[in-house]
């Protein structure tokens, strides 16, 4: 994992779901208060909670939404949702229960929406119908606290041992009834290779590729969907494919010599004739899930030793660490010390608002005469001045606005401004006005106000070289 990815994907786990969204989420699922959970996370819901039928309703019941929106498809560089997606998380029939982004233009606020899709529109939506690249029906374990304890499984962090494995077949079974419970992959899949589709030089897959459990998660995928054994196409970057070749499938029910996929070391590049039949062949076939195709992010910064399990989510910390102690809150929140005048001086909250502790209110008044005739401020009074107007300075207010944190922006600051202050012209105030129109803006997307797509972009002025068809006549 490079220093690029770990970076994205810290920001990521610091910012997207915040400590305080978990704790409320998980309070209100446990008091059976799913409605409210999902409000907790963000959640907006596009379906009737009285006019459910019972299938959904028991699953809505063991949502996690905080779960899913931790585990939801992010982009670089700032790890915001992908936008513009409708993934299926359950299957019922021709029914499915989908939660969309919305599109780049109206992301304000990160939130999502659940929904019931029957092949019909979706309002302003881009993407209505479901993408079977993004679906999560096949990785209840992601969403499900009923699934969780899957989690270190099917991301590669612990091996099952054979009674596990029989276990695991027997949900396999009782899932292949009914397409919204997915079974969990064989452990006796073995693959031929896996071809990797593109010119000279793109003959490695990237290595956070999780290569190793794609033949089982394509046996899912084909036993899901009730295809025969068969190549299974996976998108691993733009433009970039590759082919998961079988060669056996067999009854996993009672294994006799477990074996386990070793399909990194089936990397090749096999001679054109051996490749499906053209772009045609190649869309027809079954796509593996995202969510299988790349390893688990939490698992990746875990290994480099670039995050603690207490950072993650509890039902993510607790499959893939457990028996990990949690460790003790940290305390209240210091005074900051300033050099000023060659003494440290402290700056703190008094009456609600960010002050020059080691001043007296004279003073204060005084220096802030100076500073209005053009004077230099002082050391403290320079930085309550910096931090009113720079949100960097202020517990990464933009990542937290980026993300929809709107809540914890705020509580950042006024924890360092105090609620009693008021915000100078700056980058901060911008920020947070900015934040407050793009809300409106999606308010009126999902209130179906705006016109079908985003605002027109203006196209920048191509040059070109002169040519006589190109020249003004005159």
């Amino acid at each position: 994992m490079n220093e690029a990815r770990i970076s994205l994907w810290l920001r990521v786990r610091e910012f997207a779901v915040p400590a305080a969204m978990i704790e409320t989420c998980t309070a209100r699922r446990l008091a059976g208060d799913w409605a409210g959970a999902c409000a907790a996370a963000g959640f907006d819901l596009d379906l009737d909670p009285r006019a459910l039928p019972p299938p959904v309703r028991a699953d809505l019941r063991c949502l996690a939404p905080d779960l899913l929106r931790w585990h939801l498809p992010r982009i670089a560089p700032d790890g915001l949702l992908r936008p513009g997606l409708t993934m299926t998380l359950a299957r019922y029939g021709p029914v499915h229960l989908v939660v969309r982004t919305a599109p780049a233009w109206a992301d304000a606020g990160q939130r999502v929406s659940l929904a019931l899709w029957d092949g019909g529109a979706a309002g302003a939506h881009p993407h209505p119908r479901p993408d079977r690249r993004f679906r999560l029906d096949l990785h209840r374990h992601l969403w499900d606290v009923r699934r969780v304890g899957e989690l270190g499984l099917r991301c590669g962090a612990t091996d099952a041992a054979p009674g596990d494995r029989a276990e695991a077949g027997c949900r396999g079974r009782a899932g292949a009834s009914g397409d919204h419970a997915a079974p969990v992959p064989p452990p006796d899949f073995e693959p031929s290779g896996i071809e990797i589709l593109g010119g000279a030089g793109e003959s490695r897959l990237p290595p956070w590729c999780a290569a190793a459990r794609w033949p089982a998660e394509a046996a899912l995928l084909l036993r899901a969907e009730g295809r025969p054994p068969g190549p299974v196409l996976v998108r691993f970057g733009a433009r970039r494919r590759a082919v998961v070749h079988p060669c056996s499938w067999t009854s996993h029910l009672c294994p006799e010599v477990p074996r386990r996929c070793s399909a990194t070391s089936n990397v090749h590049r096999a001679p054109s004739r051996h490749r499906p039949g053209g772009p045609g062949a190649l869309s027809a076939l079954p796509v593996l899930p995202d969510a299988a195709t790349w390893t688990l992010p939490d698992l990746e910064l875990l290994r480099a030793d670039a995050i603690t399990p207490d950072r993650l989510h509890p039902l993510v910390a607790a499959a893939l660490a457990p028996g990990h102690a949690p460790a003790s809150e940290p305390g209240g929140r210091e005074q900051l010390l300033v050099e000023c005048r060659g003494e440290q001086h402290r700056l703190g909250l008094v009456d609600g608002v960010l002050t020059a502790i080691d001043h007296t209110a004279a003073e204060l008044r005084r220096e802030e005469l100076l500073v209005a005739l053009s004077g230099t401020p002082l050391p403290c009074l320079r930085v309550i001045d910096r931090a009113h107007r720079d949100p960097d300075t202020i517990a990464a207010i933009g990542e937290r606005l980026r993300h929809g944190d709107i809540r914890g922006a705020l509580a950042a600051v006024d924890g360092l401004l105090g609620p009693g202050a008021l915000l100078r012209d700056g980058p901060l105030r911008e920020e947070l006005e900015t934040a407050a129109e793009r809300r409106i803006t999606h308010g009126l997307y999902r209130a179906g106000l705006t016109p079908a797509g985003p605002p027109p972009r203006r196209t920048p002025r191509r040059t070109t070289r002169a040519h006589p068809r190109h020249a003004t006549q005159r």
